[in-house]
């Protein structure tokens, strides 16, 4: 098995060939206004606000100068947000949404005054108040509590970043978050767990999932699927695990996604 430190190496020489002499370029498959996805821990709580009650939700979406580890088509490389980078969007009063997955019907938004952002020394930070009366934010709020989900999101565009000399760090000084989100999601978005790493944890866990949460579970796994392609390009076949024994990801998507819509 190729270890992390030859495949860095690797990827890093693709880039360099590819890229030629820009030191500006980008991953193939996340150009210069790629949409990209951070996660932080959050917190729930009700308050009262404008002599109503409301749900408070906060947390930080991004962190400032911690790398992490991301993939593009050649290999991994570390990604680092800059100190900064979110000064001149913030500074636009952008207009942002706050929703579970990225997707669904908003919950609130910076337009209606009920999502907060800042950035400080630590990342980039968000406070929604959501209402208590809709059945989408309760269960929201009673996944946080029962830490079904505990991370948060968000999706930006990318307006200003640039690769090391030896390509294996990609440095965003500068990106753009309007008609972006915020929000809770189930799973982080940092792509360094393996398939063989978790799949026999999913499959055999799956029976106590939520629906949502089992949904979600597997289109996560679909994702480092993917992502474990690129690591052996003429991969060969795995024994299975001991764990999914009688289980496979396509029965696992026939009995997700069959009378299922997309809209949750």
């Amino acid at each position: 098995m190729t270890d992390m430190a030859t495949l860095r190496a690797q990827a890093a020489a693709a880039r360099s060939t590819d890229a030629g002499t820009s030191a500006m370029a980008v991953p193939r498959d996340r150009p210069a206004e790629a949409e990209v996805r951070f996660t932080s821990k959050l917190r729930a709580k009700k308050v009262l606000r404008d002599e109503m009650e409301w749900y408070e939700v906060e947390g930080y979406a991004s962190s400032f100068e911690r790398g992490y580890e991301m993939w593009d088509y050649f290999g991994p490389y570390t990604e680092i947000v800059s100190k900064g980078a979110a000064d001149k969007t913030l500074a636009a009063d952008p207009e942002v949404v706050f929703r579970f997955n990225h997707t669904g019907t908003p919950m609130a938004s910076t337009r209606n005054q009920r999502l907060e952002l800042w950035a400080d020394d630590t990342g980039l930070g968000q406070r929604a108040w959501l209402n208590p009366k809709r059945s989408d934010v309760q269960l929201l709020i009673q996944a946080i509590e029962d830490q079904d989900v505990r991370e948060q999101s968000f999706m930006f565009r990318i307006t200003e970043g640039v690769w090391s000399p030896d390509y294996t760090e990609y440095r965003i000084n500068s990106f753009d978050l309007e008609r972006g989100d915020v929000g809770p999601v189930t799973y982080g978005a940092n792509p360094h767990t393996t398939v063989s790493a978790r799949a026999g944890e999913f499959l055999t866990s799956i029976d106590s999932m939520s629906p949502l949460v089992a949904r979600e579970a597997y289109e996560r796994l679909g994702r480092r699927a993917d992502l474990a392609s690129l690591r052996q390009p003429t991969p060969t076949p795995a024994a299975p695990e001991p764990e999914a024994t009688g289980r496979s990801v396509s029965m696992l998507r026939t009995r997700l996604l069959v009378g299922q819509s997309d809209d949750y």
